[in-house]
């Protein structure tokens, strides 16, 4: 899986077709992000996209990292660490989540992709491919199978069994939205789920939930409970997740851009966006938050969400790029000097 190799600068060309809680907007802790669903996801909201497409070369000249040694636990979130370790406390939840995922669930989801998807391989959208190999290669995990689904909703997400191969699946509406590299990015947060355990977890939780729902009285307060821990916890490994993107991206505009985009970007006006503008409006998010009432109001918002506010991620994720501890993953890593099929 690894390239351990010192390098020139790459040129590689695309095709385009406690206080840190609160800040966030978790309320901590009494026990424990716009959709709520059994898949590790990321979504964004767009217009129809244009009928026809200019394909334009893009080209990044500059020297791609490689992290060959690349732990979980170099780049969880402290919210992560914090809610997994919570999650883990609840008896039964591994064993429970285990006995509701047979290997009918598993076939299910297997054969809905395939008859519904395009499997991307060497041959097969080898471009897209060659993002989800070298993303791999970067973050130092094997390479998931990879499925391109028709839908008009821009969404990508991760599905994982124990002891199964797990897979991502990326809408067609966003690559349409995305460059090669913001797309890369998103592949590599997907990536970053499978990197630190996420997509069973998710997958056990959403079903114990469910599952709950349909005990009377104890199991709905049962529930409760699950569903806030459950949702504290996704909301924290989304920004895990963020921090994968930006190991691959290696440019934290690129991962705030997609951010941006997920907020409120669509294909036609694409090139008006600007990252800088959208960091200054998650610095006037926290500034119009931080009294007692807009902080009440922040969590309020965010209490039910899967995913943090697109805001507060693009503020974490451009402090966690000027941070000693992105720099020192930074110094570890080795150039990379050639991926084939990118």
């Amino acid at each position: 899986m690894a390239v351990s190799v010192s390098a020139p600068i790459l040129s590689l060309c695309f095709h385009q077709s406690d206080e840190q809680s609160s800040r966030l907007g978790y309320l901590q802790p009494k026990g424990f992000i716009s959709g709520r669903n059994s898949r590790s996801s990321i979504g964004f909201g767009a217009e129809k996209v244009r009928k026809s497409r200019v394909s334009v070369p893009i080209c990044r000249a500059v020297p791609l990292l490689l992290f060959k040694d690349l732990d979980a636990d170099d780049f969880r979130h402290p919210l992560d660490k914090q809610n997994t370790l919570l999650l883990r406390a609840i008896p039964g939840l591994n064993e429970f989540g285990k006995a509701l995922l047979g290997s009918m669930t598993e076939q299910i989801m297997l054969l809905e992709n395939i008859g519904t998807s395009v499997l991307v391989s060497k041959n097969q959208l080898s471009d897209l491919h060659g993002l989800l190999v070298e993303a791999a290669e970067i973050l130092n995990i094997e390479a998931p199978d990879l499925y391109v689904r028709q839908s008009p909703v821009p969404n990508a997400y991760t599905l994982a069994i124990s002891g199964k191969k797990p897979f991502i699946v990326v809408h067609t509406s966003l690559i349409e939205l995305l460059t090669r590299q913001e797309l890369q990015a998103v592949l590599a947060h997907e990536l970053g789920h499978l990197k630190c355990d996420h997509g069973v977890w998710l997958t056990f939780a959403n079903i114990l939930t469910l599952g709950a729902y349909t005990v009377p009285a104890l199991g709905q307060m049962i529930a409760r409970t699950l569903e806030e821990q459950m949702l504290r916890w996704l909301r924290s490994a989304e920004l895990t997740c963020d921090r994968a993107a930006l190991l691959v991206a290696q440019d934290p505009k690129v991962v705030v851009s997609v951010l941006m985009k997920l907020a409120g970007g669509c294909p036609s006006m694409a090139d008006q966006l600007n990252v800088d503008a959208f960091l200054e409006q998650a610095r006037s998010y926290d500034k119009a938050s931080s009294s007692p009432m807009g902080w009440y109001i922040r969590n309020a918002q965010t209490s039910q969400l899967s995913h943090p506010l697109p805001v507060l991620r693009a503020r974490e994720i451009d402090e966690w790029s000027r941070s000693l501890e992105y720099r020192s993953l930074l110094k570890r890593a080795n150039r990379i000097s050639t991926l084939e099929n990118v």
